[in-house]
């Protein structure tokens, strides 16, 4: 099969272009397939497709997907470079019609960015089918002509690991455990010399003091584990590593503060922070980005028995702080408290954190962009700028002491796990708790619950899990690289 590209004509009535791969498959056919696009109706709309048959041999099947304006770049109003979004749609739909036909290897038209163009390709076609006996014919894209192959192959890196999240994050919680999410980490990272893969057991977890996340840990019977991974890209071992934390709670039922059931099954992704955080390290290290990064994932599930937190409870972190549980189902933070602690004691460039942390950042933003809360304008900015191009948005979020105030006025502890107007803001009570644990300048949390699944918001991504924000982590952990070699 063949996937090409049309742009919209610029004026209305006019002809529609063809990008340069169609035009010269054009003129292979003798013109042809101009002629069969101008008459079989009307001018093809962004993301819409038409499939020719039999044009030509080495392609028995040819979809062409409309890709919107040609000169479409940056739109200020929606935060995105709109150029790449619609080539990651149009080459999204385009390829599973071709998976639709039963065709099990796909050429892809570059249309002016391969990179985005391969992630079209790659995140399209990704489908959890692992347990089912009917699965969907596997289809294999490849880069239409020889001009842009690294672009490419950078594009099909990114989707990949963005991917590897979506799998992690939509298995069910019975198969991803705490043990076996960081095998399967480990695994993915084996084959890279300059990576090392510390899966420190509950022992461990004991003697480093994290109180607030064993307290999580202990209602369930999975033995938890903190995952560690220390990527050395960097020109020294000794330049500053940027330090990703991820929330790994492969199952939350709210523990004592029990869930709704209705819905409970979805968060078997409550781990997508660190399925996030995780990949993203996979994907640096496979494009051998110039920088050291460390991860860090505590995972543990969160269930309620009789050794569970009970509301009302007083844990204490690492660093000494004492917090009174007033609802066991904001459990992420007690996690994170620790791991941001620990992160602490890598002389980090930046620490950033990202969570499936509160419901009420899906009700603030749905599933538009995530939320960053972050103490660094200098982080902000290349975390926002990676957005702008990856199409996996980012939107700054308030850290006002307004927030503090509401979870350190605690009637028994120093802090207390969720705000005192518990529906308000919950959110940026959430990011303000975080805030108690770091030191560092340059911090951000990003609080993924309303990008964590995808019905069909983002066009070319199926249903399911989402695996957001991984392309951004990678991106700006590229800028970031770059910004040390210069």
């Amino acid at each position: 099969g063949l996937v090409l590209g049309i742009y919209s004509s610029e004026k209305d009535g006019g002809a529609a272009q063809l990008t340069s791969a169609g035009e010269a498959f054009d003129k292979l056919v003798s013109g042809r397939l101009r002629e069969l696009v101008s008459t079989c109706g009307p001018p093809l709309k962004k993301g819409k497709t038409r499939i020719f048959h039999g044009l030509h041999q080495d392609f028995p099947s040819v979809v062409v997907v409309g890709l919107g304006k040609k000169n479409a770049g940056i739109n200020d109003q929606e935060n995105w470079n709109e150029g790449k979004e619609n080539i990651r749609a149009a080459v999204a739909v385009g390829c599973r019609q071709i998976q639709d036909l039963e065709i099990p290897c796909v050429e892809v038209d570059p249309c002016g960015d391969a990179q985005a163009a391969a992630e079209g390709a790659v995140l399209g076609l990704h489908e959890y089918n692992e347990l089912k006996q009917k699965k969907k014919p596997v289809v294999t894209p490849q880069l239409h002509g020889s001009a842009e192959s690294e672009a490419w192959q950078k594009g099909v890196l990114y989707a990949e690991g963005q991917n590897l999240a979506r799998y992690l994050m939509e298995a069910p919680a019975n198969y991803i455990t705490p043990i076996k999410f960081a095998e399967h980490i480990e695994q993915k990272l084996r084959s890279f010399s300059n990576v090392k893969v510390h899966i420190r057991p509950e022992s461990w977890i004991v003697t480093q003091q994290m109180g607030a996340f064993l307290s999580v840990a202990k209602g369930s019977a999975e033995p938890p584990i903190f995952l560690e991974i220390h990527y050395s890209g960097g020109a020294n071992a000794s330049d500053r590593p940027l330090v990703f934390v991820g929330k790994g709670v492969t199952f939350d039922s709210g523990g004592i503060s029990l869930k709704p059931s209705s819905g409970m099954d979805a968060m078997r992704a409550d781990m997508g922070g660190a399925a996030t955080v995780c990949s993203a390290i996979v994907t640096a290290a496979a494009l051998n980005l110039p920088l050291n990064i460390i991860g860090l994932a505590p995972l543990c599930e969160n269930m309620p028995s009789g050794k569970a937190n009970k509301p009302g409870d007083v844990v204490r972190a690492k660093n000494g702080k004492t917090i009174q549980v007033d609802n066991t189902d904001a459990e992420g933070r007690l996690l994170l408290a620790d791991a941001l602690c620990y992160a602490h004691s890598f002389n980090a460039r930046a620490i950033v954190n990202a969570a499936t942390l509160t419901g009420a950042m899906d009700v603030a933003l749905g599933s538009a962009a995530t939320g960053v809360f972050t103490n660094s304008s200098w982080l902000w900015n290349h975390l926002y700028e990676a957005s702008v191009v990856t199409g996996d948005r980012v939107w700054r979020m308030p850290l006002f002491q307004h927030y503090t105030k509401q979870v350190t006025e605690s009637p028994l502890a120093d802090l207390s796990n969720i705000g005192k107007y518990s529906r308000a803001g919950g959110a940026c009570t959430a990011a303000a708790f975080l805030k108690e644990f770091v030191t560092a300048s340059h911090w951000a949390h990003l609080d993924i619950a309303g990008v964590m699944s995808n019905k069909d918001e983002v066009p070319y991504l199926r249903k399911g899990m989402a695996g957001r924000p991984t392309r951004t982590l990678v991106e700006f952990a590229a800028r970031l690289s770059q910004d040390s070699h210069n």
